[in-house]
């Protein structure tokens, strides 16, 4: 489970016109540069890759999840280390810069860290650019089916087996989480932070790690709305089936149905809408 990332602050909770003084918990919040480092032995170079915003924790997975997302690295032998800089000689803003050195021998498409990620959903391109370059970048067009059927009544569970799961929303309500869970409805990982596309990358981070990459006989459950950011993402790692207890956009569902991946909506209690079908249901 997760160290537990929040600060303490006193605020004055309203009841009416009565007011008490009492001590509440804020999800913590700080930017995050990820750097990289690559080329060969004898050349070297470090380049700023990314800011996001993020809550602290997990950033290690936060790198990994997001460099094989991002389609910078496609298998975890690729990158070689993943090193928070206030651990290096002359470091500043200690812990909130991470280095990922690549291996010598990685290749990737160097002119991606000269332009914007085509996975913000503010990036102006259309639909069918977007899911193409998902593809390309994922060298597949779909994933993997799941080796098994899911189960109606196990999809009921999952949203209570989460929220017990999420400690710091418990204690602040303000972050968001992604989790992973097998098809009898067993709890595998969770991560929670502010940005629910950051939760995600922390997730997926730390599978690359584990080695446990495809994915595509374990169900993701969001804990909010689900994204064309956030379907790409499943997609690269091989989630055949994809459950949030928000709505997905419209693109989402276009990127689930291309890449053959199941996208349930709207999981609570005792309902759901199922927006694609590809596992069985």
């Amino acid at each position: 489970m997760e160290q537990l990332s929040a600060k303490p602050v006193t605020v004055y909770a309203f009841n009416g016109s009565n007011a008490v003084e009492k001590q509440d918990f804020l999800a913590t919040e700080e930017p995050l540069e990820i750097r990289i480092e690559y080329g060969p032995d004898h050349h070297r170079v470090i380049k700023s890759l990314s800011v996001t915003m993020r809550t602290p924790g997990a950033d290690e997975d936060l790198v990994r999840g997001f460099l094989f997302t991002e389609g910078i690295i496609r298998h975890p032998a690729e990158l070689k280390a993943v090193r928070v800089m206030d651990a290096l000689p002359g470091a500043q803003d200690e812990g909130n810069i991470v280095l990922a050195q690549l291996d010598p021998a990685a290749t990737f498409d160097i002119q991606r860290l000269d332009r914007h990620f085509y996975t913000t959903s503010s990036c102006g391109v259309c639909g069918k650019t977007s899911i193409d370059a998902v593809k390309m970048a994922g060298a597949c067009n779909v994933v993997k089916p799941p080796s098994k059927a899911l189960n109606v009544d196990v999809m009921y569970t999952l949203s209570d087996t989460l929220r017990q799961a999420q400690d710091t929303f418990t204690l602040t309500g303000g972050l968001h989480a992604a989790a992973l869970f097998d098809f009898s409805g067993r709890l595998l990982a969770v991560r929670e932070d502010v940005g629910r596309h950051n939760a995600l990358d922390k997730l997926i981070g730390h599978c690359t790690f584990n080695n446990s990459i495809p994915l595509n006989d374990a169900i993701l459950l969001l804990s909010g709305r689900a994204s064309f950011e956030l379907l790409q993402k499943a997609a690269m790692a091989g989630i055949a089936v994809v459950c949030a207890v928000g709505a997905p956009s419209s693109l989402a569902v276009a990127t689930a149905d291309a890449f053959g991946i199941t996208l349930i909506g709207f999981l609570r209690e005792k309902r759901f809408n199922l927006y694609t079908r590809h596992a069985g249901l």
